[in-house]
């Protein structure tokens, strides 16, 4: 049994240090108290809450699947809709799979964080520019089902349970015949690149390190989507892993504010070429019962961090009668890493994966259009809306993307947040839609690793070891990506204009790459590795399969399960 290491307090009331002097404190609460909704929060990470002031804008939410043939306020045309925006990802994800007792709740990661090339980025010729790993990912993360009753499909929830066997899944409004799933959040283990701080309002902790976080999503939807609160529709709980377990701020969806999301003197910092082990599972929290909990040791400085989503740190579930947060113990939902255990409401079929959030950067080498954004009472942020790029031009019709907003100049140290300095000038795409719709910015162009080490252009890519469960690994394996549902030619009823790499100027789209001959040498990595000494390639795009709308309901390609093994080649 894992020793109980988090905090004896709620969170620490900490000075956050802005121009100014200027102090934010969260309020405390009673355990056991009901959490009322504050001006500003995270109750909805996509930022469409019709009753509150999200903190942060540009958050990497979980993506929400559609129904074939099912048509209300929330979901048409296969796709999920927040209070009428689309707010679909783009995340290239490869799901581990095991029937092993413990590999749905307890899994351990480890991997060699990515360097960049000593140049700084440049915005000239799109597809052999510099590029860093901010403008490539904003989060690469690791993922597990959580138990929430009060998400989706707003159902009771045993944690480290399994599914019915051979139970079909409910579809749309569909109630009987089927499992409609146990009430599901989605948690990821996310990491930040260096390079875009501050991370309140862009991507990152500062300019040289990487940081990293535990978030849970929930849903307040009915089965369906037949109903979804609109002041809640996405909540988010969010803790920073910290050396003493202590998070900045108020994780909960309803308190969260401007010290949740800006790093202290305890946020565990990691240098890039750092190897790291990141350990995902349950452990006893205070107060009784049992928390899940990240510990990631930095295995090259010695330091550790930890987060545990308990009720005694400040997390909280929310209700989708009013959005009022209860302090909640999450816990992984399934026992094994089966196929069929799953988020139900979530794009991604998927309870064990790693994943690489892309499609939130372009860059610019002018910007216009300023605006003030208000991320806490009396902070504000200029930015820009629209963006000036030898990428923007080659792009196809704006109309799919509103603004390019949130952009910032090169340089930019965000005012009162007295950040590091922005080291390009680029825009998140996020403001008003989620993601680059055209699919015109860097990630879509081949900027992408070619190897382990990163080249006088390229980043080196993340080195990731298989991952492990009890000393032992995951049999089997898939690959998939949820970008055809941001494709404005892809069909909601059939697989026509549904392709991969999206229809963008650049026509790349990154993909895994298996180096090593045995399940214990092999390594992932991730990006354009296409060959090389024992790289097998696995296809390269053609490893995300086919078009899955007809099964799925929804576009969604995934490719064949697989068994979990490495071989050598680069034709996969």
């Amino acid at each position: 049994m894992a020793l109980y290491r988090s905090p004896a307090r709620l969170w620490l009331v900490a000075v956050l240090a802005l121009a100014g002097a200027l102090a934010l404190v969260g309020p405390a609460h009673a355990a056991g108290g009901k959490l009322k909704p504050h001006a500003f929060g995270e109750l909805d990470c996509n930022g469409q809450s019709t009753i509150q002031t999200s903190v942060r804008r540009s958050f990497a939410c979980s993506d929400i699947r559609g129904f074939a043939g099912t048509t209300n306020a929330n979901t048409w045309d296969g796709r999920f809709y927040d209070n009428g925006v689309y707010i679909g990802h783009d995340e290239p994800d490869m799901t581990f799979l095991s029937t092993r007792a413990g590999s749905g709740d307890n899994v351990t990661w480890t991997e060699t964080l990515p360097r960049d090339p000593s140049a700084a980025p440049t915005i000239a010729s799109p597809g052999s520019d510099v590029s860093h790993w901010f403008e490539l990912s904003i989060a690469p993360w690791f993922s597990m089902a959580m138990c929430d009753p009060l998400s989706y499909p707003q159902n009771g929830c045993t944690p480290e349970g399994t599914t019915p066997e051979n139970a079909p899944t409910c579809v749309g409004t569909q109630t009987t015949n089927c499992y409609p799933g146990a009430g599901s959040a989605f948690m990821e283990m996310q990491l930040y690149p260096p390079g875009f701080p501050p991370f309140a309002d862009g991507i990152s902790c500062d300019d040289s390190h990487w940081c990293a976080a535990l978030t849970i999503d929930s849903l307040e939807c009915t089965l369906g989507f037949a109903y979804c609160n609109p002041g809640c529709t996405e909540p988010v709980n969010f803790g920073w892993i910290q050396r003493d377990g202590i998070p900045t701020g108020p994780p909960s969806p309803q308190d969260a504010d401007l010290q949740t999301f800006t790093p202290n003197g305890q946020t565990l910092l990691m240098n890039p070429g750092d190897t790291i082990r990141v350990h995902m599972f349950d452990a006893p929290a205070p107060g009784g019962g049992d928390a899940f909990e990240v510990v990631i040791d930095d295995l090259t400085t010695g330091q550790s961090g930890f987060m545990q989503a308990s009720a005694h740190n400040g997390f909280a579930d929310t209700s989708i009668t009013d959005c009022s947060g209860t302090p909640f113990n999450f816990q992984p939902e399934y026992s094994t890493a089966a196929k069929s255990n799953i988020v139900p409401w979530a794009a991604l079929q998927t309870d064990i994966s790693t994943e690489f959030e892309i499609g939130h950067w372009e860059g610019c080498t002018g910007l216009s259009h300023p605006s003030r954004l208000t991320l806490a009472p009396g902070i504000t942020d200029i930015y820009y809306n629209s963006c000036h790029s030898p990428y923007e031009t080659l792009g196809r019709s704006e109309a799919s993307e509103p603004s390019d907003a949130l952009c910032y100049p090169q340089g930019d140290t965000h005012g009162q947040l007295a950040s590091e300095p922005d080291l390009i000038t680029g825009c998140l795409d996020d403001l008003q839609q989620n993601g680059d719709l055209d699919f015109d910015g860097t990630p879509y162009w081949p900027e992408w690793p070619t190897g382990a080490q990163p080249t006088a252009k390229f980043p080196g890519s993340f080195v990731e070891s298989l991952p492990t469960s009890g000393g032992g690994g995951y049999q089997q394996y898939f690959v998939q990506t949820d970008v055809a549902l941001s494709e404005s030619s892809c069909s909601s009823t059939s697989a026509v204009g549904c392709s991969v790499p999206p229809p963008g100027p650049g026509q790349f789209y990154p993909y895994w790459s298996r180096v090593g001959a045995t399940s214990a040498s092999c390594t992932l990595q991730f990006g354009n590795v296409a060959s090389g000494a024992g790289v097998n390639n696995l296809g390269e795009d053609a490893q995300y399969g086919a078009d899955q709308i007809q099964t799925l309901g929804y576009p969604e390609f995934e490719g064949p399960v697989q068994t979990n093994t490495c071989g050598s080649g680069s034709s996969g």
